[in-house]
């Protein structure tokens, strides 16, 4: 048995009700021990073999939730966590590179699952300019998936995402992505690229518009990763058709195609239909960027 998703990552109910009564101060002791324990064995951790890299609200929840379910996909280090990502090729940087291999199964471990693969999925990855570069240093050869929606769709539902986290307190989505670009004044780019250490709120959090003009920094991973190494997928034909892409998402990493994986949608909130004229004021401001990225990947995505 299972229950709702937890930070995107489902895990069994016996697991959540643990969680729920144990202090939080317990709970923090026990990460940070894990943490620990996981840097100090990193010796013994191989790298990942995937990165889901984006897009936010775009799939990924979706995609990890599936692939968890396979049985030749290992989940992160504690499997009892419900991690999707350790963010440290956007947040975490700093934290080194043993830091990072603490988050993965042993070789032993695997040895135990022979074909097995191991990944994690950060929708930040996709859209912080350092990502890209700083994950071809550490996981040259790991597998890329990128999963890219509608910007439209994409904003409007990061909008009501961050409403339902508590982040964003203006009032309509209208209100926010004419704020987008006041909000952003005081983000040092510069150090985004070059200070593992430097976090902005306002790029992570508040950019509604700028994630979804894809043809910016989706090329920052394609221009680094070969080919056969990157999978571009539309996010509405992961809503179409759910087998055919998990299908071909298998394929891709190398895993037998298993039929018998829930492929409902996770992470999904239920809002307020989106204002005709805003949708109509979108799709002309993403006309530009949605072409210079069809010309970019050789294939229209077809987001009229």
């Amino acid at each position: 048995m299972t229950s709702q998703p937890v930070r995107g990552v489902e895990m069994p109910r016996a697991l959540q009700v643990l969680r729920r009564r144990t202090p939080r101060p317990a709970q923090l002791a026990v990460r940070s021990l894990v943490r620990r324990y996981g840097e100090q064995t990193a010796a013994r951790r191989p790298l990942p073999d995937y990165l889901i890299i984006g897009s936010k609200k775009g799939g990924t929840s979706s995609l990890t939730n599936w692939l968890i379910q396979h049985p030749d996909n290992l989940r992160m280090f504690p499997s009892f966590q419900p991690l999707k990502s350790a963010h440290f090729f956007d947040i975490s940087f700093h934290e080194g590179v043993d830091w990072y291999r603490g988050h993965f199964p042993t070789e032993r471990f695997r040895a135990g699952h022979p074909g097995a693969v191991v990944g994690e999925a950060s929708p930040y990855y996709m859209f912080h300019p350092a990502a890209a570069g700083r994950a071809h240093s550490v996981v040259p050869d790991a597998k890329i998936i990128a999963v890219l929606r509608n910007p439209v769709s994409r904003a409007y539902s990061n909008y009501w995402d961050r409403v339902a986290a508590g982040t964003e307190t203006l009032p309509t989505f209208e209100a926010a992505i004419d704020a987008e670009e006041g909000r952003l004044a005081g983000v040092d780019h510069d150090r985004l690229r070059g200070d593992p250490a430097y976090y902005s709120l306002e790029h992570d959090q508040f950019t509604y518009l700028a994630r979804g003009r894809y043809v910016e920094h989706l090329p920052t991973w394609l221009d680094v990763y070969p080919e056969e190494q990157t999978l571009v997928l539309r996010a509405e034909d992961m809503y179409d058709d759910p087998a055919g892409v998990f299908a071909r998402v298998q394929e891709f990493l190398g895993l037998r195609v298993c039929p018998d994986i829930d492929l409902k949608t996770y992470n999904e909130r239920s809002k307020p239909p989106i204002d005709p004229r805003t949708r109509d004021r979108l799709r002309e401001y993403y006309r530009p960027w949605n072409q210079a990225l069809y010309e970019r990947l050789g294939r229209d995505l077809h987001w009229s």
